[in-house]
């Protein structure tokens, strides 16, 4: 897909693209551009945002309600991730007799 200028788009406009911060993680970009909505309160949390903000080589913009960053910024619990992981892990050990590498936690 190629970008196409019309008499009332500027000749300078150029395609953008979006991702995600988890699918940006480990990548650096020319500009970031981060909105932060208390809408969206599940997503905002402390380490998402330093990821956004740490993916911006020489620009990043925060677009959105003073509220939200601070809920953000203020959020750095995370939430706890409820997987099947052990459970599809620790069969497949059981029949291998391997020793098992998971904590007792899980």
């Amino acid at each position: 897909m190629s970008a196409q200028s019309t008499p009332s788009m500027p000749t300078t406009a150029r395609p953008a693209y979006a991702c995600t911060i988890h699918k940006s993680q480990g990548s650096e970009y020319p500009a970031v551009v981060i909105p932060l909505l208390t809408q969206h309160y599940a997503m905002l949390q402390r380490n998402l945002v330093y990821t956004g903000l740490t993916r911006g080589k020489q620009l990043v913009v925060l677009v959105g309600q003073k509220k939200a960053l601070a809920m953000a910024v203020k959020n750095h619990l995370g939430r706890r991730r409820y997987t099947k992981l052990a459970e599809w892990l620790l069969p497949a050990d059981a029949i291998t007799g391997a020793a098992s590498f998971l904590p007792a936690s899980l």
